[in-house]
């Protein structure tokens, strides 16, 4: 489904639509606006370049170009009750494995469309005018699918009242960090009953020791990437104080030894001690690696004073900073490791389970390639707010429904068993 499906796969599927626009638009208030939604939905699932509202209204026999400009960037109707139901939907289909917490770009040209600016494009691999979005899916083996967006506002919009009216950007939404906008999803998710078995996420997030630190705060345990200069100390280092003189403040403990990169540390380990570990199926056969998972203690200024901040606020702090497991990855024929994560999950989790969900982003790439080639999220034209959230959620739909398929494709009704069930569908 990837590059789009052809008209008469669409019209095979129209019954099965149309529960699932029911049931996912209930929360639109007006049955003309479902019937909207029901024909956007169709645009982005057929085969075109473009998924633009005019060439989308072209290729429909029911499109009207005026009428979907005005559902998608004037209409009134609330984005989010509609992911909620969508989420609350695909959640027992998925049976995830872990939530993968990512952000994605949108090259734009000009200044007006909204949050744009220029910053770090991904799609574009540099600095470009582009605007970002922070998401969290759901992932397994054998399914993902997005469960909540944020769009990423600059501080330069943030402070510019005239770009914020002209967009509808509301009153109560600043400049927040990417790694705020994450928590902030979970946050929202778990007031929707949601909570993740696990995280995961690239370097970008994992290198925070913030975000870290918000996920442990949250008890939601996480495997990240982390690059290869983040310092750590061996998990049997301790802190110790000077003795005391009697005079002035007394000494805090702390580690006397300097901390070690990642990189350092796991190479002094040596290549025999990395065990082969093979995580999935490719389509050349297993997909193996070498890995080794030591137990360390994340050092540096803001994981020490987050460490000292947690511990005081029920009495004194001992100096000594919580413990992680390091994983590395150290590939056949490379000279020395390439690849670190962090995991806050048991000491006991076995290390092939703990390669298998470092590796599990691989899935939210599949569902960037199909989100953005084959239903167009990257191709809304529209300037504002509310206009950038509509589509945005309609493509999420669109991923749902045809997902839905592949996982279920027997399921024909809106409350079929594999919509409520607790038990995750594995059908592919």
């Amino acid at each position: 489904h990837v590059g789009g499906v052809d008209a008469h796969e669409v019209n095979r599927a129209r019954a099965k639509l149309a529960l699932f626009v029911a049931d996912v638009f209930a929360s639109m208030p007006r049955k003309d606006q479902r019937a909207k939604g029901d024909c956007y939905l169709r645009g982005l699932m057929l085969d075109g370049r473009r998924k633009s509202i005019q060439p989308m209204a072209e290729r429909l026999p029911d499109g009207n170009e005026q009428n979907l400009q005005q559902f998608v960037n004037q209409s009134t109707w609330d984005p989010v009750p509609v992911r909620r139901r969508i989420a609350q939907r695909m959640m027992p289909q998925i049976g995830p494995d872990a939530w993968a917490v990512d952000d994605v770009s949108f090259p734009k040209d000009g200044k007006m469309s909204v949050a744009v600016a220029r910053q770090y494009c991904g799609a574009l691999g540099k600095r470009a005018n582009c605007q970002v979005a922070v998401s969290v899916h759901a992932v397994s083996d054998t399914g993902s699918c997005p469960l909540q967006w944020r769009l990423f506002v600059p501080q330069e919009w943030a402070d510019d009242p005239a770009r914020r009216e002209k967009s509808g950007i509301p009153q109560e939404v600043g400049h927040r960090e990417k790694w705020r906008l994450a928590l902030d999803i979970f946050d929202e998710l778990a007031g929707w009953g949601m909570v993740p078995p696990v995280v995961v996420a690239d370097a970008g997030y994992g290198q925070n020791a913030d975000f870290r630190d918000g996920l442990s705060e949250r008890g939601i345990g996480y495997v990240v990437a982390i690059r290869s200069d983040v310092t750590v100390h061996p998990n049997d280092a301790r802190p110790t104080a000077p003795a005391w003189s009697g005079n002035g403040r007394r000494p805090q403990p702390r580690y006397r030894d300097k901390p070690s990169s990642v990189s350092v540390s796991a190479a002094g380990h040596g290549r025999q001690a990395f065990f082969e570990v093979a995580w999935r199926e490719g389509s050349r056969g297993p997909m193996r690696s070498h890995f080794l998972a030591l137990r360390v203690r994340p050092a540096g200024v803001r994981a020490r004073r987050l460490a000292q901040a947690a511990a005081t606020q029920e009495g004194y702090w001992d100096g000594v900073l919580p413990e992680v497991t390091l994983l590395v990855e150290w590939p056949e024929g490379a000279d020395a490791p390439t690849d670190y994560w962090l995991s806050s999950l048991p000491e006991d989790t076995p290390l092939t389970e703990l390669v298998r969900l470092a590796k599990i982003r691989w899935r939210i790439e599949h569902d960037y390639r199909e989100l953005k080639h084959g239903l167009g999220l990257d191709h809304f034209e529209g300037r504002s707010w509310n206009g950038w959230h509509h589509h945005v959620t309609l493509v999420t739909a669109a991923h749902a429904f045809l997902t839905e398929q592949r996982l279920a494709p027997k399921a024909d009704t809106a409350d079929s068993p594999s919509t409520r069930s607790s038990t995750p569908s594995r059908a592919c």
